[in-house]
């Protein structure tokens, strides 16, 4: 399967599934919402949780993606960067949920402002998944 199909492809979609490697070499998966950009796929962590902490110490991860109605998926290897957690309503990372937020969401939040301090009280920061490879089957 070709890495550029598969993108543009999971960019129609927005729920997947974050593959990460726990300390003891076990995956550990949690449902996620993301955006795609180019060839780097978004996704909103939080700095306390065990996928954060995966990443922080392997950043070799697995995004898995379905599409029940048609018997499609991808499974996209590639590896993670992370942003600093975001700690006041104006520095990148906030902007950068910003971003994600209205890509996902589709539009606005009602109060940037609330969604700012939320980010910040729950140690939001930004997952950057870059695909290396794939492999899959999409039925269209």
């Amino acid at each position: 399967m070709d890495l550029s199909e598969a993108t543009s492809w999971a960019a129609e979609r927005k729920l997947g599934v974050l593959i990460t490697i726990r300390a003891d070499g076990r995956p550990q998966s949690s449902d996620i919402v993301y955006s795609v950009d180019g060839d780097v796929f978004t996704v909103s962590v939080t700095a306390g949780r065990a996928k954060t902490a995966n990443l922080r110490r392997d950043p070799r991860a697995v995004l898995h993606i379905s599409d029940e109605q048609n018997w499609s998926y991808v499974s996209l290897d590639g590896t993670v960067d992370l942003s600093p957690p975001t700690t006041t309503p104006g520095d990148a990372t906030s902007d950068a949920l910003v971003d994600y937020y209205e890509q996902v969401a589709g539009g606005p939040h009602p109060d940037w402002d609330e969604y700012r301090r939320a980010m910040i009280d729950e140690g939001r920061l930004v997952a950057r998944f870059t695909p290396t490879s794939v492999s899959g089957q999409i039925h269209r």
